[in-house]
């Protein structure tokens, strides 16, 4: 071998590892897509676990899931604590629907007590596609890692035109002051351009989220309101 040769390194590579990790992908899928399917046109919320119900991000997601469920949508979450509970419960406590979608984590994280429906999801990035599959809207409250994790990726499929441009709605200007001003900064250095700026509403109102899902999400994609449908028998479905 050459001085100035690579030699590259070698690793485990198992076709048949990966066959049946491809094979467990489609199981998720499957499973999602059954559980999920008659969920109807879904607003997403995403934020953190980690605050309780006497918190005021608590309290703000349940009046807002509450005014969201009020225009026909169901409320879809991850399905766990904190944030997600509050969208799920505000929903519930309207009589409005109320789906999850939950990770399966190596400590526990049990679904809340206020769905409807609710799927347990082994990957992430299964649980992702499944929060974005059904959802007409999405509403991002404060939150961690993972709440910024699927706002931008819903950010990015809406701005690569893989989805449709569907409202994204970021609650709670003061929490993301830091994040407004590194988009700012984004569009400022030419990393985005000036019409992506136009994609997401920053606001602390109730009110204005709503009429904005009402404007861009029911409007926009001519929404409207069904007849329930019975379950079909043959296909196991339960009502």
């Amino acid at each position: 071998m050459k001085k100035n040769d690579i030699q590259f390194l070698d690793g485990p590579q198992s076709r048949s590892q990966e066959f049946f990790f491809a094979f467990k992908v489609f199981i998720e899928f499957i499973k999602g897509f059954r559980k999920l399917h008659f969920a109807g046109p879904c607003v997403t919320i995403f934020g953190s676990a980690r605050f309780n119900e006497n918190h005021p991000y608590y309290k703000k997601t349940e009046e807002l899931s509450a005014q969201v469920a009020k225009l026909g949508f169901t409320v879809m979450t991850g399905g766990g604590p904190g944030i997600m509970e509050a969208a799920n419960k505000g929903a519930k406590h309207v009589g409005g629907r109320s789906v999850g979608c939950n990770i399966v984590l190596p400590f526990e994280q049990k679904e809340n007590d206020y769905l409807d429906a609710f799927v347990n999801i082994k990957y992430f990035f299964v649980r992702k596609t499944l929060l974005i599959k059904y959802s007409y809207a999405f509403i991002v409250m404060p939150g961690g890692f993972g709440t910024l994790d699927e706002y931008f990726e819903a950010l990015t499929l809406i701005q690569t035109r893989m989805l449709k441009e569907f409202p994204i709605i970021v609650f709670d200007v003061e929490y993301h002051k830091e994040l407004i001003e590194h988009i700012d900064l984004m569009k400022a250095k030419g990393t985005i351009s000036t019409e992506d700026l136009s994609l997401c509403l920053f606001t602390d109102s109730v009110d204005e989220a709503i009429n904005h899902l009402k404007k861009n999400a029911i409007e926009k994609f001519k929404l409207k309101y069904k007849k329930s449908r019975n379950p079909l028998w043959w296909l196991f479905e339960k009502k």
